[in-house]
């Protein structure tokens, strides 16, 4: 009886049980409601092959698609206080970023790094908003202030990717001391003359809008992107007024003048590469590299031996 209840069943019911299936292989689009299976997804940029929406993408796979060859180095960030004000609501501040920084797998909601781009060395700064909703707090302020400085020493533009709900609220008037704090950094790659080209990505909103989200040379924004300071179902409150079709949606900003580009994500690349070699005064991108002259062997003349007749 023990040979049969400790080897035959366990044996029987392992050949005819379910295998489990991880529950992170599909993803619904939140648009279509199409389901993409992840590695589609993932090598289409987290874009929906069915209806074109834009998902959310954390910031080092959109450096891995950005930097050449996906190679790029973080830039250092100095850490501040933690919990400066002990706050407290359902959970616990720490706690809270202890939950987010296991769930991402970050250290916090920007990710600076520097590398080159259509060979063209950049600093780039993302900004994570599956990390408490990309909130900006002392750490993002602090990591802003980093890529200008760096920006500056390294003669190098910056570009900036935007994804945010505000302002941290856990860090009370700390996190909105960081909008004149990177207004005054971004104020500093003009004075070194350095390129500042904003990405803004669904959605920016809050004090990141109302600071260093729209101070760029150039303001690109991927297709359909909420950018707004106060969102759309507040204004309708306030005003007790329906807003029209598609307002603060970027196509909407483009049409009335906040913009300058509106950018599909798998494109953007491509005219980051072409704005920032333009501003720079530097030649066209190089598209495919070509052997230096010389290294290729002139073809062999004919000779009569080689002929057919010969």
């Amino acid at each position: 009886m023990n040979w049969i209840t400790n080897y035959v069943r366990p044996r029987i019911n392992s050949l005819f049980s379910r295998r489990e299936v991880p529950e992170n292989l599909w993803t619904k689009c939140p648009e279509c409601g199409t389901m993409l299976f992840h590695r589609e997804l993932s090598d289409n940029l987290n874009v929906c092959t069915n209806c074109d929406h834009h998902l959310a993408i954390s910031p080092r796979s959109r450096f891995a698609a950005l930097f050449d060859g996906g190679v790029f180095v973080e830039v250092k960030v100095p850490e501040p206080v933690a919990d400066p004000l002990g706050f407290r609501d359902q959970k616990k501040y720490p706690d809270r970023m202890k939950a987010a920084q296991k769930s991402t797998g970050e250290k916090e909601a920007m990710l600076v790094a520097e590398g080159e781009i259509g060979r063209t060395p950049i600093v780039a700064a993302a900004q994570d908003f599956s990390f408490m909703g990309g909130s900006m707090g002392m750490y993002v302020g602090n990591a802003i202030i980093a890529a200008a400085e760096r920006a500056v020493k390294l003669k190098r533009p910056l570009v900036l990717f935007s994804a945010a709900g505000g302002a941290r609220m856990q860090e009370g008037i700390l996190s909105l001391m960081q909008m004149p704090r990177t207004t005054v950094a971004v104020q500093m790659l003009k004075e070194a003359k350095l390129p500042y080209i904003v990405v803004l990505t669904h959605p920016t909103t809050g004090g990141v809008t109302a600071s260093y989200a729209m101070l760029g040379d150039i303001q690109i924004s991927e297709p359909n992107a909420l950018i707004c300071f106060a969102g759309p179902r507040v204004i309708e409150q306030t005003i007790r007024e329906k807003l029209p079709e598609g307002f603060q949606r970027a196509e909407y900003l483009l049409e009335h003048g906040m913009l300058d580009r509106v950018t599909h994500r798998k494109k953007l690349r491509e005219e980051l590469v072409s704005i920032l070699r333009m501003l720079g005064g530097l030649p066209a991108p190089v598209v495919g590299d070509l052997p230096a002259p010389g290294t290729i062997a002139a073809p062999r003349a004919e000779t009569p031996a080689d002929s057919p007749s010969a």
